[in-house]
């Protein structure tokens, strides 16, 4: 019984954050999550544009409100909005945006589409850009294209600060799958090595000691003369 409850909770979760995001159209939200504290619930959305996520005077919240009471049956929600400061590093948005132009234009121009989102996105300042399309571009059978440039881990534990997302674009064609994967500069590598004046007098301090280290060691193994036995004769 357990289980089948965390289930049909986890299944609940996932349907409002759904409708959350087609409520508020694709290409706005990022990311939602839902935390639950004693007065009620808590549901912060991550958002590069407050301001059509809110509406004039707040009225998409007051409605998203009312339907999350009405029809999800939560006591208390509370929704925050959480501003993203640089869009160019979140890979959901833009996901979202690859997605929305193909709707848009069509699958011909995929290409000119994926070039220029990497393109902002290094000129940004990542280190590293991966954007994957499968689908039928543009030609009858479904084919995989992979546009990547920069630095990406793909193994390891420093994998997991690698921001992944993927998204679906309905084209006349058919269906269109999109994965990106972005490095931001903020991302904490444990590889990455700062050269500074700091480090570089660490390793001369750490080099004399060693050197002076390699002395004492030549001195103390150094033979002493012995000295010769004289015979005594008798």
């Amino acid at each position: 019984m357990e289980e089948r409850n965390i289930v049909k909770f986890k299944k609940d979760e996932f349907t409002i954050k759904k409708y959350i995001k087609d409520s508020l159209g694709k290409g706005k939200v990022s990311q939602v999550r839902i935390e639950y504290t004693p007065i009620g619930e808590k549901i912060i959305i991550s958002t590069h544009k407050p301001g059509l996520v809110i509406g004039r005077k707040g009225e998409r919240i007051f409605e998203l409100t009312n339907v999350l009471k009405s029809r999800f049956k939560l006591e208390n929600p509370n929704i925050e909005i959480d501003e993203i400061k640089q869009p160019e590093f979140d890979a959901q948005i833009n996901a979202d945006e690859i997605a929305l132009a193909l709707e848009r234009f069509g699958p011909l121009k995929f290409k000119v589409t994926a070039y220029r989102t990497l393109q902002r996105i290094m000129n940004a300042g990542a280190l590293g850009v991966e954007i994957r399309l499968s689908g039928k571009l543009p030609s009858s059978r479904a084919k995989s294209w992979r546009f990547a440039q920069g630095y990406l881990k793909k193994t390891g534990d420093s994998a997991k600060i690698v921001d992944r997302a993927q998204a679906i674009a309905q084209t006349k064609p058919g269906t269109v799958g999109v994965k990106v994967s972005i490095l931001s500069p903020h991302a904490p590598l444990t590889d990455k090595i700062k050269i500074d004046e700091e480090l570089l007098n660490k390793l001369r301090n750490s080099s004399g000691e060693e050197k002076e280290e390699q002395k004492e060691k030549k001195k103390s193994t150094k033979k002493t003369p012995r000295k010769k036995k004289t015979i005594k004769k008798k």
